[in-house]
C-alpha cells in the first residue's frame, strides 16, 4: 500500500509544476505519457533480449525456406516449391506474430496510466486550447502519448540504456522497428 501511495504522490507531482491548472494538466499528462513510453520501451528491450535467439531461429528458418522455395521454382520442381513455400509462409506467420506481440508489450503501462487518470480526472472536462471544445482525460492522453512516443524516438539514441538497445537492434539483420 505504501508503494501505491508513493507512486500516486510522484504522479500527482507531475500535475503541480506551474500555477495554471490547465497547463499543469497538459504538462503532467505529457510527463505521464512519456513515463509510460519509457517503461514500455524498457519492457520491449528486456523481452527482445530474452527472446532474441528464438526470433533469430524463426527468421533464419524463414530465410532458408524462402531460398529453398525459390531454388525449387527455378528448377521447375513444383512439389518441392509448394512444400518449401508452405513452410516459409508458416515461418513468416510465426515471425510476424512474435514481433506483433513484442510491439504490444510496450502498451501495458498505458493501462495503469489510464486507470490513474480515470481515478483523478474522470469527473473533469479538459478544455482543448485553440479548438474551443472540452474533452475527457482519454483523448488528451492518447494525443500526448503519441507526442511522447515521437519525442522518445528522437532522443532514444542519446539515452545511455536505450543507446545500447538501439545499437543492438541495428546490429540485427532483421531488426524490429525502433520507435
Amino acid at each position: 500500500m505504501k508503494l501505491l501511495q508513493t507512486a500516486d504522490s510522484v504522479l500527482a507531482s507531475f500535475y503541480m509544476i506551474t500555477g495554471d491548472a490547465i497547463l499543469n494538466y497538459y504538462i503532467g499528462t505529457f510527463l505521464l505519457a512519456f513515463l509510460t513510453v519509457v517503461i514500455g520501451e524498457f519492457t520491449i528491450s528486456l523481452v527482445y533480449r530474452v527472446n532474441r535467439p528464438h526470433l533469430q531461429k524463426i527468421d533464419d528458418h524463414l530465410s532458408n525456406m524462402g531460398d529453398l522455395s525459390q531454388k525449387a521454382l527455378e528448377a521447375g520442381d513444383q512439389k518441392s516449391y509448394q512444400a518449401c513455400n508452405k513452410e516459409a509462409n508458416e515461418a513468416f506467420g510465426r515471425s510476424f506474430f512474435n514481433k506483433f506481440g513484442l510491439s504490444a508489450a510496450s502498451l501495458w503501462p498505458c493501462f495503469f496510466a489510464l486507470a490513474w487518470l480515470q481515478h483523478h480526472f474522470s469527473a473533469f472536462e479538459i478544455p482543448l486550447p485553440l479548438f474551443g471544445y472540452d474533452v475527457g482525460y482519454f483523448p488528451t492522453f492518447v494525443v500526448l502519448y503519441i507526442a511522447a512516443r515521437l519525442f522518445f524516438g528522437k532522443i532514444r539514441h542519446r539515452l545511455p540504456y536505450f543507446r545500447g538497445v538501439t545499437d543492438m537492434l541495428m546490429a540485427d539483420p532483421d531488426k524490429p522497428k525502433a520507435s
